[in-house]
C-alpha cells in the first residue's frame, strides 16, 4: 500500500485531553484564550500551525464547531486543500461553499448520499463516496491518485484512533499546554474503543522521541515517530 507521510498534529493538555469538555459547546480555541496561563503561550500552538502540511484531514464536526457553516463573508483564498470526513453531515450547503471559496481543494469524504456537497458544483470539490469508508483504500487513492505525498491529521479522537490502529500515522507532532482537565467524557488525543484483552494489546502503539522543545510559558512541543 501506498499513501502520503501523515503527521498527527494536535494540542493538549498535560491529561491529553484536546478539548475543555465534553458537547461542541467547549473547545480549546474557544476557551484558552480566556484563561490565565494559558492564554498567554497559545500564539505558539498557531504558529506551529502555519507550518503544517499544504493538505490537512479533518472532520465535518470540527468545521461545524469553528463555525464555517454560518460564515457569509468572502474569504481570501489559502492554499491549503482539506480533506473532510462527514458522513452525517454535520456541514450544511453554506459551510460546504464556504469552504469551496477558502480553500485550494476541498475533498469531501462521505457515506451519505444526501450530503450537500453533492448539490456544489465547484470546480475545486471532489466527493469521495464510501458505503463504508476504507481507510487504508482512502489513504492510497489520495496517495496515487490525487498526488498527496504528506498529510497532516487534525481530527478527533476516535478517528485518530482508526487511523492509528490501522497503520495511518506515521509522525507525532504534539504541543503540551500547561494544565490538566480531566472529565472522563472529555475527548483525548486518542479515543475510540478501549482495550479489553491481552490480544488487544497489538493496538498499542510505541514512539520514539525526535524531539522535544521547551516553548514559552511553560508549553512542550513533543515531536515522535511511530514505530511499526
Amino acid at each position: 500500500m501506498k499513501k502520503p507521510t501523515t503527521t498527527l498534529f494536535m494540542i493538549s493538555s498535560l491529561d491529553g485531553k484536546i478539548s475543555t469538555g465534553f458537547n461542541d459547546q467547549r473547545d480549546i480555541d474557544k476557551d484558552f484564550p480566556k484563561i490565565k496561563g494559558l492564554k498567554e503561550g497559545l500564539k505558539q500552538y498557531y504558529e506551529l500551525e502555519q507550518k503544517t502540511d499544504l493538505h490537512s484531514l479533518n472532520t465535518g464536526r470540527v468545521m461545524a464547531k469553528i463555525g464555517v457553516n454560518s460564515r457569509k463573508e468572502t474569504p481570501n483564498k489559502i492554499t491549503v486543500s482539506f480533506i473532510i470526513i462527514d458522513n452525517k453531515p454535520h456541514l450544511n450547503k453554506q459551510g460546504v461553499e464556504y469552504l469551496t471559496k477558502w480553500l485550494k481543494k476541498l475533498y469531501i469524504i462521505t457515506t451519505n448520499k444526501n450530503h450537500p456537497a453533492f448539490n456544489n458544483k465547484s470546480k475545486n470539490l471532489e466527493i469521495i463516496y464510501y458505503k463504508e469508508i476504507d481507510f487504508k483504500d482512502l489513504f492510497d487513492k489520495l496517495k496515487q491518485k490525487y498526488n498527496i505525498n504528506r498529510l497532516t491529521i487534525q481530527s478527533g479522537g476516535i478517528l485518530n484512533s482508526i487511523l492509528l490502529r490501522k497503520g495511518l500515522i506515521d509522525y507525532i507532532s504534539l504541543v503540551i499546554a500547561p494544565c490538566l482537565i480531566g472529565g472522563s467524557d472529555t475527548p483525548s488525543l486518542i479515543g475510540g474503543k478501549s482495550l479489553i484483552s491481552e490480544e488487544d494489546l497489538k493496538h498499542i502503539k510505541t514512539l520514539k522521541l525526535q524531539s522535544c522543545k521547551n516553548l514559552k510559558n511553560s508549553y512542550l512541543h513533543l515531536k515522535y515517530k511511530v514505530l511499526e
